[in-house]
Parts: C-alpha cells; sequence; structure tokens
C-alpha cells in the first residue's frame, strides 16, 4: 500500500499531464496551421434586373367593362307648315321606318289673273287714260280676280322603327316647320364603357367589332361597328367620329410609363381617369336589358414573330419609346435582386453565372439610352420595330420611375409600408 502511494499514484498523475500537454502541443501548432472549411455567410450585392429582347406573338386586345343601355327615343319633326287634317296611327302603335303618322293640309295661294273689260263712260285725259290705252285699245279697262286657294297634302313619317310613344298633334292643329310632334321609342340597346389614354393608344387602328360577353345575359356574341369617342372633343362640341378622328383634342400624346397589368391584359385594364368612350350597338335578336353588365373585348390587330421586351422596360408605349441597354455586370433575369459573395459558391467569377462577363464585386456601368419604334402591344409586352436586335439586354425598369404597388389584399392602401413589429 505504502508503495502504490508513493510510486503508481505519482506515475500515473505524471502520465495524465503528459497527454494534456501533448493534445495541447498538438493542437496549438499542428491543427492550427491547417485550413480548415469555411463556412458561407450572408452577403448580398444590388444588381440591376435586366431582360433580352426576344422574338413572339402580340395581340392588342383591350378589355373595358361596359353597361347595356337603352337607345334614346327619336323625336318627331313636322316637315311642313300647315293644320293637321288626318291621324293615321296613335301613340303606342309598333310603327316601321317611313309609315305615315299624320298628314297636314298646305293652303297655297297663286296669283291673281289679269281680265280686259270694255270701257262704257267717256274717256279722259291723263294716267287713267294711258293705262286704258295699255290694257286693250281705247275702249277697254283692266281688272284683277282672285283665283281660288290651293292645296297639298303632305305626309309626316315615322323617323325609325319602333314603338310611337307620343304624338301630341291634334286635328285642326296649326304646326310650323320642325315642330316636334311626337317621339318613336326605337327598342335597340347599345353597349358604353369608359376607356383611359392608354387605351384610346392602343385603339388607334379602328377595330371593326367586339366580343361581348354579358354578366348573367346570353352567350358571347359579336359587336359590329365600334366607336370610339374623346370625352374632351364631346365636351367642347366637336362630335368626334371613329378612330383616329375620334382621338383629337382629347388625349395628350406624352405617356410616360406604362403599368402592365399581370396576364397580359387577362382581365379589364380599367383604372386610369377617363378620357373617352367605346361603344357599339347590340345587334337584334340579343335579349339583353338596360343596366346589364358586360365586358368588352376589342382586338385591334396581331404582330406575330415579332422582337417584343416588356412594357415597363419602355418608356412611352406609342410609335416612340426610349429603353437602356443593360451595362456590364448587370444580372439577367426579372429574379435577379442579391448576388452572393465569393464565399457563396462562386469564388472564381463563373461565366456560367454572370453572363455580363464582370468579375464578383466589379461594379457596373452605366445605362445606354437608346430611341426604338414601337408597334402593337398588348398591355404587357410591346413589339420592337427598329432600334433594338434580338437577344441584347435592356433594363427591365426604368431607371427612376416609381416603385410599384404590391397588387393583393394583404398590400391594401397607399403610403409606405409599415416598418418594425
Amino acid at each position: 500500500m505504502r508503495i502504490f502511494r508513493r510510486v503508481v499514484m505519482p506515475l500515473a498523475w505524471l502520465a495524465v499531464f503528459a497527454v494534456i500537454a501533448v493534445a495541447l502541443v498538438k493542437i496549438a501548432f499542428i491543427d492550427g496551421m491547417q485550413p480548415g472549411q469555411v463556412l458561407a455567410a450572408p452577403g448580398a450585392a444590388v444588381a440591376v434586373p435586366v431582360v433580352q429582347a426576344t422574338r413572339a406573338t402580340v395581340t392588342n386586345t383591350v378589355q373595358v367593362q361596359a353597361t347595356v343601355q337603352s337607345d334614346a327615343a327619336v323625336n318627331v319633326r313636322n316637315t311642313t307648315a300647315g293644320v293637321v287634317t288626318h291621324l293615321f296611327l296613335s301613340a303606342g302603335s309598333k310603327v316601321s321606318t317611313g309609315d305615315r303618322l299624320y298628314q297636314v293640309r298646305t293652303e297655297v295661294l297663286p296669283e291673281p289673273t289679269a281680265a280686259a273689260q270694255p270701257v262704257t263712260g267717256p274717256l279722259t285725259s291723263g294716267p287713267a287714260m294711258a293705262e286704258t290705252g295699255r290694257a286693250g285699245g281705247p275702249n277697254t279697262a283692266t281688272a284683277r280676280t282672285a283665283a281660288s286657294p290651293v292645296y297639298t297634302y303632305t305626309d309626316v313619317l315615322a323617323p325609325v322603327s319602333g314603338e310611337l310613344a307620343t304624338l301630341t298633334v291634334l286635328i285642326n292643329q296649326q304646326v310650323g316647320v320642325g315642330d316636334s310632334t311626337g317621339t318613336v321609342n326605337p327598342g335597340t340597346f347599345t353597349l358604353s364603357g369608359s376607356v383611359d389614354a392608354s387605351q384610346q393608344y392602343r385603339l388607334l387602328a379602328k377595330p371593326a367589332s367586339a366580343q361581348i360577353s354579358v354578366v348573367g345575359g346570353p352567350a358571347p356574341f359579336t359587336c359590329p361597328s365600334v366607336v370610339l369617342k374623346s370625352v374632351a372633343g364631346d365636351v367642347a362640341g366637336a362630335t368626334t367620329g371613329n378612330v383616329p378622328g375620334g382621338l383629337a383634342g382629347g388625349v395628350g400624346r406624352s405617356v410616360p410609363y406604362a403599368i402592365a397589368g399581370p396576364g397580359g391584359g387577362g382581365a379589364p385594364e380599367q383604372g386610369g381617369t377617363p378620357t373617352g368612350t367605346i361603344s357599339c350597338a347590340v345587334p337584334s335578336g340579343v335579349e339583353v336589358f338596360a343596366g346589364l353588365g358586360a365586358t368588352m373585348t376589342v382586338t385591334a390587330g396581331q404582330a406575330k414573330d415579332v422582337i417584343t421586351i416588356p412594357l415597363t422596360s419602355v418608356q412611352g408605349s406609342v410609335k416612340e419609346g426610349l429603353v437602356w441597354l443593360a451595362p456590364a455586370g448587370a444580372a439577367h433575369g426579372p429574379a435577379a435582386g442579391t448576388a452572393a459573395g465569393p464565399a457563396a459558391g462562386n469564388p472564381a467569377g463563373n461565366p456560367a453565372e454572370n453572363p455580363a462577363g464582370a468579375a464578383a464585386g466589379e461594379p457596373a456601368g452605366q445605362p445606354e439610352q437608346r430611341k426604338v419604334q414601337l408597334g402593337l402591344n398588348d398591355g404587357s409586352m410591346v413589339e420592337i420595330v427598329s432600334g433594338l436586335a434580338e437577344g441584347e439586354a435592356v433594363l427591365e425598369f426604368i431607371p427612376g420611375a416609381p416603385a410599384r404597388t404590391p397588387q393583393g389584399p394583404q398590400f391594401a392602401g397607399s403610403g409606405p409600408y409599415p416598418m418594425g413589429g
């Protein structure tokens, strides 16, 4: 026992301390000199998203929310002055264009006739003698007789087909030219909706027809004779016709930033200030009622296999626009917003992951502005007629353009987003 405590135990403790010393030396001077695995740290670099010009088909389709409206009654205008002598129809009757409504008698007074009468008294000199001599000789005198009145009869006709809503004339009533003597309700309907400036520009090429889908109504049908009018032109008193004349005086020539709706026009695109109206007559045989809502889909041209870019990349949307060519080092693709640093897996600046050819961390150059000629657009993509080649990269968003508010109920309201929690 004495040997164990005096010899064995000290040797055991000496061995333990020796092992600890060797371990510390290994950790400090051997393992510490070898490079270890570095964990990827989170990092971000500001990148400018760009897109490439690609070929696609652009269909210029505009959807407008419209309302079914009854056509206004047409006035019956009297066409001649006189006295009403006969009524052919009464209020509430069905009429066709050209049907007789009532008759007006007009008195026409002929010129009095001149006849020669023999003179029985002695002739005298002076004006009377001269008049007698001119009439037919020394023994005749002139006498004027009034002729009987002559009457003409004129029928007033229905201006349009429909129902004779009112007829206000009475027998023996004196009427004048242009008097309103009744109304005819045509019983037809018109679809009408408001359009904003960007939609009017997209409809510069006059649409021939529209596809109509009535809410809770019949199957979709084609509505011919689409008419586009400018609100400003109507207010000024100058009735504008079909496009392009309907745009005169109503819309400014600058559309600085066209916001593309999701889906490329799949939903009605209205939301801006109305600058015009678009309407078309509901075909006969289609049963509708005033006040029904409808969606009017107007197609005004299609361009196949053309160079296109997003509308968000172009300043302007009609005829001419400006784009910004992507600088070297800009990230491609709409999802480019952050880029990981060298420790995140691309330490050598792999060209496959950096298509612009700039090394990681190298600042991008300044974008180059270029003028392009524009064609059709569908509310999301726009046709490039000239000025940009297929494959060229441009900025996805216009420099300095206002940020777009995210869509959805969770982003309802306006103003800055709340910070913190």
